[in-house]
This record gives structure tokens, C-alpha cells and sequence, in this order.
């Protein structure tokens, strides 16, 4: 076979091919780039690795920029990748994929298809997902899950820690601050949390006895169909945090929550976790998450 020829052809192809509507064009851009680095996978096996520069230069004199060593090298690891996950996605354009090329972990690379395809995500969307270090900071229990096909909680998908933006990082003192912070960009402290989070207030009012209480956030899971509270807190975690966040779960639950619905979930979010405590709390329904600021 003349592995330079073929290529050329199909890039020839890719080109003409780019009159035709955008979603049409991509894909065939996904499928012509894969079949490229297949011929490029076995010219290299059939006549070295060296075979790569040569190409890039013979195709850049002839067909102009845009096909350089980089550029086939990205394609051969592409293909390459692919072959691993056995099947391409519908969904994930080329530039997708070139964005998963440095991850190593195949059930990472599968995990950021998976909320690629759930999500819609663009690629930055997911360049930054990939960035903020999602996956790593999921749980082992939640990673054997997706790999399994095991069936997910609420508590799953909410990263440890859980990332902050904040512009002003060394201003944070007390907790009316870090939620001020999470306030000026609430969208993405919901995707932090995972799906189907919806806010409902700040600073909930609840009265238990004659006393007026506030709630640091009330959020809503639609899919789960259940209130959750979130405290914040600028400090470790301490035993008295788990006593307050169980009084509000129960209130909401006996004045809030109907019938249909589940109980209230509890996200203690604090600057240092303490395990020991977690440990011995009998409430499962309560979790304790750390939080990070990043600009």
C-alpha cells in the first residue's frame, strides 16, 4: 500500500468535504482523521517512526499549512486511543478528543466522554473539567461505580474537595464570605455538586421553637427529588457542625418535604475535613466535603 498517497487522498477529501453543514462536516472529520491514523499507525510500524516528519513535510508542500508533524502525531494517537475504547462517539467531535490525548487512564478518559455526552459540553466546557481535575477528585467508591455500572447517588458525583472561584482569595474570613463567593457564581457551584442541583435561597429562614435560624443554602435535586441543606464553614470540621445540620435536615423534612419526595440531604463544607468525626456520625444522609479557592 502507499500509505502517503491514501493519506493525501483522504485529507483532499476532508477539504471538499468542508462545503457541507457543520455537524455533517465533523463527522466526517472524526471518521477521516481515525482511518488517517490508522494509515499512519502502520506506515510507522511498516517503515519507523521517522515516517511521520517526512509526511508532514511532503503534505505541507503540497497541500499547505495545517499538516505538520504535530498535527499527524495527534492523529496516530488518536486512532490509537479510539482503538482502546473500542467505539467512537456520536457526539464528540475531533477536538473532543484531542483534549482526552494526554489523559492516561482509560476510566478517566471514559468518565469525561460519559459527562461529555450527558452534558453537551463544549470544548472548552470540558477543557476545563479536565483542568479543575474533576475525576481525580470523585471518590473510589463513586470511580468503581461508573465502572461497573453500578447504580449512583446523590452523594456520588459531589468532588472532594469541591472547588471555589474567587477572585479574592486571601479575603475570605468568615462564612457570610465563602458564601458571598459561591453566590457570585452559583451555576458552577451546582455543576461542582453534580447534577440536577437547583438553588432555591440563601440565608433560609426556619424557626424551631422561638428561635429564628437561617440555613447557609437551600438547594433542590430534581432527579432525586429531595431538599439539601448546605453549612459552610471556614474551619475543620467539628462534631458540633454535625449536630446543626441534622437539626435542619429534620425540620425541612417535617415542614418541608412532602410525601413524594425524599429526605434532606446534609453538605457540611468545610477548609479541613476530620474523618474521625465523619466516622462516627450515624446519619448517612450527612456528608462533609472540603472546599478549595482557585481564581
Amino acid at each position: 500500500m502507499n500509505y502517503y498517497t491514501e493519506i493525501k487522498h483522504k485529507l483532499i477529501n476532508n477539504e471538499n468535504y468542508s462545503i457541507i453543514k457543520e455537524y455533517s462536516k465533523e463527522r466526517y472529520k472524526v471518521k477521516t482523521y481515525f482511518e488517517i491514523g490508522k494509515l499512519l499507525y502502520e506506515a510507522g510500524n511498516h517503515y519507523g517512526e521517522g515516517i511521520l516528519k517526512s509526511y508532514a513535510l511532503r503534505l505541507t508542500k503540497e497541500l499547505g499549512k495545517g499538516y505538520t508533524f504535530t498535527s499527524l502525531s495527534r492523529m496516530k494517537k488518536y486512532y490509537l486511543l479510539v482503538e482502546k475504547l473500542a467505539t467512537l462517539s456520536q457526539q464528540l467531535t475531533y477536538g473532543h478528543y484531542v483534549e482526552l490525548l494526554p489523559l492516561k487512564n482509560i476510566d478517566e478518559i471514559k468518565y469525561y466522554i460519559m459527562i461529555t455526552e450527558e452534558k453537551t459540553l463544549s470544548i472548552r466546557e470540558l477543557r476545563q473539567k479536565i483542568k479543575s481535575n474533576e475525576y481525580k477528585r470523585l471518590s473510589e467508591i463513586t470511580k468503581k461505580k461508573i465502572v461497573t455500572e453500578e447504580k449512583i447517588t446523590i452523594q456520588d458525583f459531589i468532588k472532594n474537595p469541591i472547588v471555589i472561584k474567587s477572585q479574592n482569595n486571601n479575603l475570605l474570613v468568615t462564612e457570610k464570605d465563602l458564601q458571598n463567593i459561591i453566590l457570585e457564581d452559583i451555576p458552577t457551584f451546582l455543576e461542582e455538586l453534580g447534577n440536577y442541583f437547583c438553588f432555591i435561597k440563601n440565608e433560609f429562614k426556619i424557626k424551631i421553637g422561638d428561635r429564628y435560624n437561617y440555613i447557609d443554602l437551600l438547594l433542590y435535586n430534581i432527579e432525586y427529588k429531595c431538599y439539601v441543606i448546605i453549612e459552610l464553614k471556614v474551619t475543620e470540621l467539628k462534631k458540633e457542625h454535625i449536630g446543626q445540620i441534622e437539626v435542619y435536615m429534620n425540620y425541612i423534612d417535617n415542614n418541608l418535604k412532602t410525601i413524594n419526595e425524599d429526605k434532606t440531604i446534609g453538605i457540611i463544607i468545610c477548609k479541613k475535613d476530620n474523618h474521625f468525626i465523619m466516622e462516627y456520625c450515624s446519619d448517612p444522609r450527612i456528608i462533609s466535603r472540603e472546599y478549595t479557592l482557585k481564581n
